[in-house]
């Protein structure tokens, strides 16, 4: 039976686990601390957590200051308020002058489903993906989320981790290695390949599994990070599988499959069939979570039916 963990809480644990072996972790909230996860780092080390309030803008500037005499900043907030309002300081501020700083997106995409628009977050990969230097980290179960953070405190330079908040099934095992710009094979077949990333990879593993017990035999990879992106294992899959599926909670345009894409449009020789799975070009509605994703087809029986029906009636 699966084990299914708040990821939130998996940042948190994380976070302090960190922060006991290195003393130069810092926690800053902009009054969202219990949300994101971090009151035990808060009740810890109280000393090392700042609380601003509501000034996005003014902590990820603040956070780059920090990061200049030898702080390492983790900053976690609602996803759409750490990266599309203070865009400018993050461009600037942690792109620009290359600081080390770590961002961490909560309740991303479609996870804030109730209040609409506002508070979803479908555009943050794309955006931080034009920033140059920046790292971009979308973990996609409780032991990712906790290999990120650990990846965060050794890599030099600014990042953005993205997670979500409903509770998310243990996928790897716990030998799993987690490296920065390598994907993950989690499962092998010859006849496509699915790509996911974050919140939606283990709605993906399941619709992996649907079709391998309709006897499609699915490769599963988990792209945990989009950038800096696997290149050579987006490569072998174009070359080894007919097809290639990504599957995001995010917007088409701009995450994984653009990422994807992209690698794939340089190829010289002919390759793999894409299709990407996301939200279209819309500003999303609001509701309960599970009926939100079924509304953008990201629901595992529908990831199935759609990578049967592209490698079944699309021309390969």
């Amino acid at each position: 039976m699966r084990e299914f963990k708040d990821p939130r809480v998996g940042f948190g644990n994380a976070l302090l686990a960190a922060a006991l072996q290195d003393d130069r972790i810092l926690a800053l909230s902009a009054d969202s601390s219990g949300s994101s996860g971090m009151t035990p780092f808060k009740n810890r080390f109280p000393e090392r957590h700042i609380e601003f309030g509501i000034m996005e803008q003014g902590i990820i500037g603040y956070a780059s200051g920090l990061a200049t005499t030898g702080w390492i900043p983790f900053f976690s907030a609602i996803a759409p308020f750490v990266t599309a309002r203070p865009f400018e300081m993050f461009r600037n501020d942690l792109g620009y002058m290359n600081q080390n700083v770590k961002v961490v997106g909560r309740n991303a995409g479609l996870t804030y489903s109730d209040l609409g628009a506002t508070h979803q977050s479908l555009d943050d990969v794309a955006i931080l993906r034009t920033i140059p230097g920046v790292t971009v980290v979308c973990p996609g179960d409780p032991l990712e989320i906790e290999r990120a953070v650990q990846a965060a405190v050794l890599h030099q330079g600014p990042m953005y981790i993205r997670i979500g908040a409903p509770s998310i099934p243990i996928l790897h095992p716990a030998d799993m290695k987690f490296q920065l710009g390598k994907g993950i094979v989690m499962m092998d077949g010859s006849d496509v390949t699915i790509i996911s990333t974050g919140t939606a990879l283990w709605r993906a593993y399941d619709a992996a599994e649907m079709l391998r017990a309709r006897g499609i035999k699915a490769r599963l990879i988990s792209m945990h990070t989009v950038k800096p992106i696997d290149r050579d294992l987006i490569l072998a899959a174009a070359s080894e599988t007919p097809a290639i599926v990504t599957v995001e909670e995010h917007y088409r345009v701009g995450g994984l499959g653009s990422a994807v894409a992209d690698i794939l449009g340089c190829m010289v020789a002919p390759h793999a069939s894409l299709k990407m799975i996301g939200v279209d070009d819309q500003f999303a509605s609001n509701g309960p979570y599970e009926e939100l994703l079924g509304l953008y087809g990201l629901l595992a029986e529908q990831i199935a039916h759609t990578v049967e029906d592209f490698i079944r009636h699309d021309p390969i």
